[in-house]
């Protein structure tokens, strides 16, 4: 690529600049009082990506919670999670999504899988808050399935969905992929229901949907950070963990300056199109329906596959309005756009390697390349670049 196009050219010169006018605020990205984050890995990724936001803010990032308490300026804030609660948010001052990386929803079970899916009879137990008029409104644009939160109603789902074919069970907070088991019988749904911890299970809750063949997951989104709005679709790949297991192992996508009507713009092939009108539909109706949540950075995963009777199906499998892994890629490319006013339109993906590897390309940003003691040797990093097929 001609260097001369390089989005990232005056990326340094901008940073430079920001730190010549001194800092204005704090980037915090943990919240005083909040469980520590996972893995190094984790914190070390969370803080590169800290420190980006940062200077596309104007701001410096917080050593510490405990000297960002005391700043007496602006912060702006980066939790690892959805944060659950608006007063609970404003309390530590956040308002609005200027005041965050990520979102605020009203209840628990708005930042987990759960709201995807109706409760398997109207009259079924569900944790305060639930939107009987969010899962009517979503139901042409997700797939089949049901959120329940005792054993008897994941009982009656599970066999429900068996009458039409194999059933996957998701437990309401596993990420990448983990922890999911797919269904065939009814003997295997009770093995599986009798290992489901009680507690979680009443508290969280689990997804019981229809398991897809040949899918492709594609990615769709929006983050707003400062001045700047970029919406982007793309693919999710898979790639095998250190135990052999099929996880999330990065994401490649398109990410455009503006708003969803502005990636619709675009000449996009019909499943992809298809799936961003479904992504900006859910979109609107968590807003619509969770009075008062907000988010500056909303993910949207679009399954498309073969059912069990042979039918292509697109629909939206969750949402995520907090820090994710495509993340990475989401920030580079708000970085190309605040250091070239003339880009339009970037590609931008994650890689997540794992094991011993080759070192990434020369032009990569590395966010995290080592040993984490949670999932062992991996390598994770960041590629982007100018985008004219737009």
């Amino acid at each position: 690529m001609d260097k001369n196009r390089n989005p990232l050219r005056r990326i340094e010169a901008d940073r430079a600049a920001n730190a010549r006018r001194g800092p204005r605020g704090l980037v915090v990205n943990h919240l005083p009082g909040a469980q520590e984050v996972a893995s190094r890995r984790v914190a070390t990724v969370h803080h590169q990506i800290a420190v980006k936001l940062a200077a596309l803010i104007g701001y410096e990032v917080a050593a510490n919670c405990e000297a960002a308490a005391r700043y007496p300026g602006p912060k702006y804030f980066m939790p690892s999670d959805t944060l659950v609660g608006l007063d609970a948010a404003q309390a530590v001052g956040i308002r609005s999504e200027h005041d965050l990386f990520g979102g605020v929803v009203p209840y628990a079970f708005a930042a987990t899988k759960v709201i995807t899916h109706p409760l398997v009879e109207p009259v079924a137990f569900a944790p305060p808050g639930w939107s009987h008029v969010f899962s009517r409104r979503i139901a042409d644009i997700v797939h089949t399935g049901f959120s329940v939160f005792t054993p008897e109603d994941a009982r009656c789902a599970g066999f429900r969905l068996l009458e039409f074919g194999p059933v996957r069970l998701k437990p309401a907070r596993a990420g990448s992929g983990r922890a999911q088991a797919v269904l065939a019988t009814h003997s295997e749904l009770e093995t599986a229901l009798r290992a489901v911890e009680p507690m979680e299970l009443s508290r969280w809750g689990l997804v019981i949907e229809e398991n897809l063949s040949e899918v492709t997951t594609y990615s769709v989104g929006q983050v707003r950070v400062a001045d700047l709005v970029a919406s982007y679709y793309g693919m999710q790949r898979l790639t095998r963990d250190n135990r052999g297991a099929l996880v999330y192992g990065g994401s490649d996508l398109v990410v455009v300056r503006g708003e969803f009507d502005t990636l619709l713009g675009l000449d996009l092939p019909a499943d992809v199109r298809l799936a961003v009108l479904q992504a900006q539909a859910y979109d609107a109706a968590a807003m619509d329906c969770f009075a008062g949540m907000f988010a500056s950075r909303r993910n949207y995963d679009i399954a498309r596959g073969m059912d069990a009777e042979g039918r292509w199906r697109s629909g939206v499998l969750e949402q995520s309005w907090r820090i994710g892994g495509a993340s990475g890629a989401e920030v580079a490319a708000l970085e190309a756009f605040r250091a070239d006013p003339l880009v339009r339109s970037v590609r931008a993906s994650t890689v997540e390697i794992y094991g011993e590897t080759e070192p990434p390309p020369p032009h990569a940003v590395v966010h995290f390349r080592g040993a984490d003691e949670q999932v062992g040797p991996m390598t994770e990093y960041v590629l982007v670049e100018r985008n004219d097929l737009t």
